[in-house]
């Protein structure tokens, strides 16, 4: 086994994002009618964009059909020998089929060009060879080809892959703003994603509702409110009248206040000492907004109101935390 030093190892890693590098800046004198024609015929397709491809490029595939999915355009991705023994049937003539092949000669997909040509389903073709069978077969063909692979032997796939995968994320990134794909719809196809908690979570999903509110009535003494606030947890007890209106909230912040100033917990009513101008949220407001008020205020718990102004839950820091919302 050959030994290198750790320089020539490092050298030897430069080049590669140098050539890779070289090969994607190129692409850019690529961006042509063809390339706005790809996306026309995938902005008007009624079904699915169907990604095809064997090998490497497959694998490139499948990451371009799940950005092209996660990002407003319905895409999936069908192994070409699959298709040849039944997958073909997963495509329609409402779709739009998107083959990759660095070579454009590839048998399993030649193999399915009279069957595709028959369905009616356009073609699309990211190669790197514009003289390949596949590229004239294409509707529309996009020509992907690097310089050189950075591969020392010239034989595993590395430019010509990272060149096909920065050109599907082109044309991916092309439909989304042309779509006005929105951070919202974002969220929605990655609903388990922090993005998406951040987004489409609200603060009624995770607040504190019924017997779980920490609640106390303007004339309640300083220590039952106190042991309210201990059995609910929250760190916090919302003062309300009997029409369930707030008047104020007592936190631990107010007790540290008050044992400052020698307060008889035992006497004092909870009215006395509570924070009356207080910090409230309206109900069906988003989670990050919540998260955004309680940070900017520093304040770890908001009483929730209704339309009417009515307390319908308290919402604390650590409710958001759980949710992942932080």
């Amino acid at each position: 086994m050959l030994t290198l030093h750790d320089e020539q190892l490092k050298e030897l890693a430069n080049r590669v994002l140098a050539i890779e590098a070289e090969a994607v800046s190129q692409l850019s004198a690529r961006i042509d009618d063809r390339f706005v024609q790809a996306c026309r015929l995938m902005l008007d397709c009624q079904g699915r964009i169907v990604v095809i491809g064997i090998g490497k490029p497959g694998h490139i595939g499948g990451k371009i059909a799940a950005t092209l999915a996660s990002t407003g355009t319905p895409a999936f991705f069908v192994h070409p020998a699959e298709a040849s023994h039944g997958d073909m049937g997963m495509i329609t003539a409402r779709d739009v089929v998107l083959a990759l092949s660095n070579s454009g000669e590839t048998d399993e997909l030649l193999t399915l060009l009279p069957l595709m040509k028959r369905l009616g389903a356009p073609l699309i073709a990211l190669t790197g060879n514009p003289g390949s069978t596949l590229a004239h077969a294409a509707d529309v063909h996009i020509d992907v080809s690097v310089p050189q692979e950075a591969c020392p032997l010239g034989l595993a796939p590395t430019s010509s892959t990272t060149a096909t995968l920065a050109m599907g994320d082109a044309l991916a990134v092309a439909l989304l703003e042309a779509r006005g794909f929105t951070a919202e719809d974002f969220a929605r196809s990655h609903p388990g994603g922090r993005l998406g908690r951040r987004l489409l979570l609200l603060i009624d999903d995770v607040m504190h509702v019924g017997e779980q509110m920490p609640c106390s009535a303007p004339k309640d003494l300083l220590k039952d409110a106190l042991l309210e606030m201990s059995r609910k947890g929250l760190g916090t007890t919302v003062v309300i009248d009997p029409a369930h209106q707030v008047l104020g909230v007592f936190t631990d912040g107010d007790l540290r206040r008050v044992l400052d100033r020698q307060v008889d917990v035992h006497s004092a009513r909870v009215a006395e000492v509570m924070t009356r101008q207080c910090k409230t949220i309206a109900s069906g407001t988003l989670a990050a907004e919540a998260l955004r008020m309680m940070q900017q205020y520093k304040i770890n718990a908001l009483p929730v109101l209704n339309s009417a102004g009515k307390l319908v839950g308290v919402l604390n820091m650590h409710d958001l935390l759980r949710a992942g919302v932080i």
